[in-house]
């Protein structure tokens, strides 16, 4: 696959540790330029490097370092074909709207339009085929659109359970019942996150919403579209039901889950079966060549203990989903482990990865 030379693109929220994960991982794409970063009203005006309380592991890349941030909007964003949105849930949902009106296309990290019965929300190494309803997206705008839309990636959490799922449903059809345990990085909750006398020497039974979101967004994304391509079928043809726990645990990245699945058809599937389903899976970016998918979708670990985050997490620069502890489920039917890399495929690279396959398919025009 051949992708463009240079492709502009403009970073939102862009002070915020979504917004850094955005530009440690555009500074060194082969195609991608970052042209304009947005930030508050108070950060506006000034360089990026003097405005930003910087918390990743590597320097300020040094082209971002004297970039004058811009407030999010979109007049100073206009010579960009794509821009990543890592805004607060609080005020991204506007500001998207409004960026989606000047005929741009946004990749969003946050919240607000995932339930949109329009706006796709895809998990790039599972659901891509849900681009397709952007023509119809822009049809409903008032005046109908030719280049804006917008594209969401899942819930951090989401993102990992969804992909073991999608080989799973592939190799051997529909999922009917799917229980899920999360421990989940305190990067989840964003900067500074949880309070130290909180999180330390103990974990926290209850993250607001998230259970609720990864029960949902679980059939919107391993559903297809409906039989005209004007909506998502929510899995309905094959009722999905989802039951989630979700927990934050004292580690800064990587979300760990204890999945147990049980299929529709019978009998199941073996274990040895799923594991050959699991490793075979490749995804549709994986077949683009996208420059930020992963070798391997799923790796599958032999170890007993094994996907641990400290351990794993950045494995295929966080990129792919680790599985660990395949095994008979006496109650459903197979039961495993799964972590993901919550800031990197469960956020910046999945707008990237999604952004990379848009760009494929001529979805964004470049």
């Amino acid at each position: 696959m051949s992708f463009p030379q240079e492709v502009k693109v403009g970073v939102l929220g862009a002070t915020g540790t979504v917004g850094q994960r955005f530009i440690v991982l555009l500074s060194g794409h082969p195609f991608f330029r970052i042209h304009a970063l947005g930030a508050s009203s108070r950060s506006a005006g000034q360089a990026y490097g003097k405005v930003t309380k910087w918390k990743q592991s590597v320097p300020v890349p040094k082209g971002v370092r004297d970039m004058i941030v811009q407030e999010c909007k979109s007049e100073a964003f206009k010579e960009c074909a794509i821009i990543f949105s890592g805004l607060d849930a609080e005020v991204a949902g506007d500001i998207e709207l409004e960026f989606r009106a000047a005929e741009l296309a946004v990749f969003s990290n946050a919240k607000n339009h995932r339930r949109d019965p329009v706006v796709p929300l895809i998990v790039p190494l599972v659901n891509p085929s849900h681009l397709s309803i952007i023509p119809h997206q822009r049809s409903l705008q008032s005046p109908a659109l030719s280049k804006g839309f917008i594209v969401t990636n899942a819930n951090c959490s989401t993102t990992g359970l969804v992909v073991p799922l999608a080989a799973l449903e592939q190799a051997f059809g529909p999922l009917d019942l799917v229980v899920v345990s999360t421990l989940q990085a305190i990067s989840g909750a964003g900067y500074p996150g949880v309070p130290s006398l909180d999180i330390m020497d103990n974990i926290v039974p209850y993250i607001g919403g998230e259970e609720e979101k990864m029960e949902w967004e679980t059939s919107k994304i391993l559903g297809g579209l409906t039989d005209d391509g004007q909506g998502f079928d929510l899995h309905e043809k094959s009722p999905l039901r989802v039951s989630a726990t979700c927990t934050r645990v004292p580690v800064i990245e990587g979300h760990t889950e204890s999945v147990s699945v049980r299929f529709a058809r019978r009998p199941p599937p073996s274990v040895g079966q799923a594991r050959e389903a699991l490793e075979k899976y490749i995804s549709e970016a994986q077949q683009l060549q996208c420059p930020s998918a992963p070798e391997q979708a799923i790796y599958v670990h032999d170890e007993p203990d094994r996907p641990q985050p400290r351990l794993d997490r950045d494995f295929q620069k966080g990129a792919g989903v680790n599985v660990g502890r395949l095994r008979e489920c006496k109650v459903l039917d197979l039961k495993f482990v799964v972590l993901v890399n919550n800031v990197n495929l469960g956020a910046a690279t999945s707008s990237i990865m999604n952004a990379e396959i848009a760009v494929a398919k001529k979805v964004v025009e470049v």
